[in-house]
């Protein structure tokens, strides 16, 4: 299972919050891919999930916006 958000239009923290919230809805070992813009966001984001133990894929630009994606891992926390 795969689920993509966009928080392209949302500022640090709310960025985080964001993907948060979103990664508790969905199951061990689904994907989770988020569309990402600016230098904080694309700094902070992957970290902060790292820190968190789950698993960060990739990040790679999609057009004028990066697309991350990783592996959710609940157990981690």
């Amino acid at each position: 299972m795969s689920e993509r958000i966009d928080v392209t239009h949302e500022i640090c923290p709310m960025t985080y919050v964001r993907v948060k919230l979103a990664l508790e809805s969905l199951d061990e070992g689904a994907l989770l891919e988020v569309l990402l813009r600016g230098a904080e966001p694309l700094k902070n984001v992957p970290r902060s999930l790292k820190e968190d133990g789950h698993e960060v894929l990739s990040l790679a630009p999609e057009g004028e916006v990066h697309l991350l994606t990783l592996r959710v891992h609940h157990g981690a926390r």
